[in-house]
């Protein structure tokens, strides 16, 4: 019986140690379509509302943008406009203008996306929510980057 009890609250120890040191990882909400990193060697995430996100009438932008390498990805939450042409539901549907160093760079039809290619240094951000026709939404959002060397 003494060397039964020993033996007992080893095996309890040891239990309590594989059962404490399991990793209990939240799962994904969203896996990103996005080219793998190798290296993080810097990261700065902001959300920043433009309007009152309470008042469901007037579009409101939010955007989180990461800083991976020489990439930026940009995440946009754009309520009140539609960037499908085929949605009729809405009746505010547009597409975003991206503007680097006040020079207009791109536009895209989607809420999420990566600006690629950019050289070390700071950089100006601007995202601009457009109509079809170039018409202004009022809804912009500027900030700046470093990417590093």
């Amino acid at each position: 019986m003494k060397r039964i009890v020993p033996f007992i609250i080893l095996l309890f120890l040891l239990a309590g140690i594989i059962i404490g040191c399991q990793k209990d990882l939240p799962k994904p909400g969203m896996k990103p379509k996005i080219v793998s990193m190798d290296q993080l060697s810097y990261y700065h995430a902001e959300i920043v509302p433009v309007y009152n996100q309470n008042l469901k009438e007037i579009p409101s932008l939010f955007v989180q943008h990461e800083i991976k390498g020489n990439q930026i990805l940009v995440e946009c939450i754009v309520n009140g406009v539609s960037f499908r042409e085929s949605d009729h539901a809405k009746q505010k549907i547009g597409k975003m203008i991206v503007w680097v160093d006040g020079k207009k760079n791109s536009e895209v039809t989607s809420a999420a996306f990566i600006i690629k290619g950019l050289s070390p240094g700071v950089h100006k951000m601007k995202l601009e929510v457009v109509k079809l026709n170039n018409e202004s939404y009022g809804l912009t959002k500027e900030f700046i980057v470093n990417i590093p060397r």
